[in-house]
């Protein structure tokens, strides 16, 4: 199965808590939401659709938008 997956690394626990939160927040938003793991200073966002057990258009959407979060994120 196909899936998209990244791992950001952060300086501590909370800074990677609180982009697991941003990023839930536009998962909710979307209706579509991703498998994250995150411990202190990682955080790794799979996206797949588990419906067609592979890759739909709004995985790539979704990564983008985590992409997203992320640049904002360092931007403060």
């Amino acid at each position: 199965m196909n899936k998209l997956r990244r791992t950001f690394r952060f300086k501590n626990f909370a800074e990677a808590l609180a982009f697991v939160n941003r990023v839930g927040a536009r998962a909710e938003e979307q209706d579509h939401h991703p498998a994250i793991k995150f411990t202190w200073g990682r955080a790794t966002v799979t996206w797949w659709t588990h419906a067609i057990n592979g890759l739909h258009r709004n995985d790539f959407i979704m990564a983008a938008i985590t992409d997203e979060v992320q640049t904002e994120f360092e931007a403060g």
